[in-house]
């Protein structure tokens, strides 16, 4: 018997010889004959190492080489944080802070010499959108949120946690511009149904904006949020693969099944301002809905030429809320050129758009929310003290939902279940688990917040100003918000910075 299997092992043993040497041959052959890599035509077989190596090598630098705080688009410290916080474990530390106090950018909070006490704290109050110009208004009761996360981008588990955690936690959920799925719904949450330029979920068959459906969807959403652009790719419309498009997705979209889902770059019915305010009047008088715009920044001319049209037209035509994105955004796939180099980052879009607000007497009737890497609890209280009523944040909730930064959200082999159609890779998320994950991020976000306002001697997380926050300009120097941006003169006519373009002084040149 122990000859018998002496014989098979030997003979198993040949033919895997055989066939590894047959690979090898069949390897050197091709590399050395092909003509598109110059590595493995000089170094046949080998050279796929240093492919091998290049692909797997920004796994090697998350785990092994990758400083705490050296990561991009998220380092390890800020994931970790995310993930403490989804669970509920809380964000201590012992012994100091790794973060770099002398680093241009830093965050520093001007702490108070009389903190307020905790008999003293307020509840942070809920803020209405759309009052005194809408039927039914929007009250809003969390300042963080859930930024616009398309169903079809992500999964439909990952919807579906988000659903509810929203619900749990008391935050809005931003569908993104794939539509209002069954999946959306499951939660209960608060809604805002954004309109893309390709409309989907939202349109005729020929592609135009569909006035029934958006009736229909008055029932279920609270506002309705019209796309100009995203931080990740202004001037690019969204690109869903053919492979993602499901029957579902298509079905929801009113798009063919297996087809790439292209939106346009604009909107083609909104080619100017004036476009898009009567394109807002319309939606809130059709659905009785507050309707706001979600865009990137590039300048003052956008939002300086917004607030002229509004005071020239009446503030009944002004968008309820102003999402703005940073050009740091970026949940789903984008040109790496356009994610690299196009649009303001948050830190400078920000204060120029509430500027603009408050020169023009505006800042009470249009809400301002912020987005572009807010997954902190420190840069949510930053964009209070600059001016902003709420917070969004898409990736923030990824990792509540288990991402860990895998980079694959385009290719559909996310590890962990969030941005793939895979059923058995989808398997791994758990929707009964992941859901209280995102409500203990959203609900020890809004917290923090309020602890950071406390330390300010605000009563709530609401009383920020920008007086309490200083940037840190180089080593060991830092400057006070409201010095490096001060506060406009409420109510001037001046739009323009110094140094910049305006409409007034170069018509339709971009700032």
């Amino acid at each position: 018997m122990d000859g018998m299997m002496g014989i098979v092992t030997y003979g198993i043993g040949t033919v895997l010889g055989f066939l590894l040497i047959g690979w090898l041959v069949f390897a050197i052959i091709h590399d050395v004959t092909q003509k598109k890599h110059t590595v493995l035509r000089n170094f046949p077989v080998i050279g796929r190492l240093r492919f091998f190596f290049e692909d797997l090598g920004e796994y090697f630098r998350q785990y092994f080489f990758a400083g705490d705080r050296d990561e991009m688009p998220f380092n390890r410290a800020t994931r970790g944080w995310v993930y403490k916080e989804a669970k509920n474990d809380g964000g201590i530390i012992g012994f100091g802070s790794t973060n770099d106090l002398r680093e241009p950018g830093t965050i520093i909070f001007v702490n108070h010499p009389y903190p307020v006490l905790e008999e003293d704290r307020l509840p942070t109050p809920s803020v209405l959108i759309g009052e005194d110009y809408c039927r039914h208004p929007f009250e809003a009761k969390s300042i963080v949120n859930i930024s616009g996360m398309s169903f079809g981008a992500i999964s439909a588990p990952a919807v579906r946690a988000l659903s509810r955690g929203a619900a749990e936690a008391g935050c809005w959920m931003d569908t993104g511009e794939g539509g209002l799925s069954p999946h959306h719904l499951e939660g209960g949450c608060d809604i805002i149904m954004q309109i893309g330029t390709a409309k989907y979920g939202i349109r005729n068959p020929d592609g135009s904006f569909s006035a029934e459906k958006a009736r229909e969807l008055a029932r279920s959403v609270k506002a309705f949020e019209i796309k100009l652009s995203q931080g990740a790719k202004p001037g690019k419309g969204g690109v869903l693969p053919g492979g993602k498009v499901t029957e579902e997705i298509a079905r929801i979209r009113g798009i063919p099944m297996g087809e790439d889902s292209i939106s346009p770059n604009r909107h083609h019915d909104i080619a100017n301002v004036n476009d898009l305010l009567d394109r807002i009047a319309y939606i809130r008088d059709l659905t009785g809905r507050p309707v706001g715009v979600k865009t990137a920044i590039g300048g003052w001319e956008f939002v300086n030429e917004l607030c002229e049209a509004v005071l020239r037209r009446g503030r009944e035509y002004a968008p309820d809320f102003l999402a703005i994105d940073g050009g740091e955004g970026g949940s789903g796939a984008a040109p790496q050129t356009l994610m690299d180099h196009m649009a303001l980052p948050i830190a400078e879009a920000l204060p120029r758009v509430v500027d603009s607000l408050l020169q023009s007497d505006l800042r009470s009737r249009i809400r301002v929310v912020a987005a572009g890497k807010m997954v902190t609890s420190a840069r949510a209280a930053w964009a209070l003290c600059v001016g902003a009523d709420f917070v969004n944040t898409a990736r923030g909730f990824m990792f509540a939902l288990g991402c860990i930064q895998a980079l694959r959200c385009h290719q559909n082999t996310c590890p962990t279940g969030v941005t793939t159609h895979n059923k058995r890779l989808q398997r791994g998320l758990v929707v009964e688990e992941k859901y209280l994950r995102v409500a203990n991020y959203c609900r020890n976000m809004n917290k923090e917040i309020d602890m950071i306002a406390h330390s300010c001697g605000c009563r709530h997380a609401r009383e920020l100003k920008r007086e309490h926050v200083r940037i840190v300009q180089s080593a060991d120097q830092s400057i006070a918000l409201n010095m490096l941006y001060p506060y406009p003169v409420v109510g001037s006519r001046e739009m323009a910075g110094a140094g910049e373009i305006s409409r007034s002084s170069a018509s339709g040149a971009a700032a």
